[in-house]
């Protein structure tokens, strides 16, 4: 996989200020703030270069406000790092094409893989099934 890089600028004019801010700034939206995607089958794209991430079949309900999943659609599809932000200590999930943040993977999910994908709708595009 091609990685993209482009400076602030590039990504501020392709961005709204919400996508910009959480994918280039790793900001978070607020919970709940985020339409929860359609039903149907498909898979959910990074919003800012169109790296396939999660498919519909992985997403399920976690209760949290955020899209959540329990496995991305490929090992190589995100990237994980430590996060000690704001005094705690957290693994953040970013796309492993242009870096940008999706939110955070914790150990409570469900089976079959028992992690839970926070994402933030923000930071991804639907993409249906044809």
């Amino acid at each position: 996989m091609d990685k993209i890089t482009k400076t602030d600028a590039e990504w501020k004019a392709e961005l709204s200020p919400e996508a910009f801010k959480v994918l280039r700034k790793h900001g978070t939206e607020r919970a709940g703030s985020h339409d929860d995607f359609p039903k149907d089958a498909g898979v959910f794209a990074c919003k800012a270069c169109g790296n396939p991430l999660f498919d519909q079949d992985t997403k399920f309900e976690s209760g949290t406000g955020w899209p959540s999943f329990y496995a991305p659609i490929d090992t190589d599809a995100v990237g994980e790092k430590e996060d000690r932000a704001l005094f705690m200590r957290r693994t953040e999930v970013h796309c492993a094409r242009c870096e940008g943040h999706l939110g955070h993977v914790f150990p409570d999910g469900p089976a079959p893989t028992g992690l839970r994908y926070c994402m933030n709708g923000v930071a991804m595009t639907f993409q249906p099934d044809n």
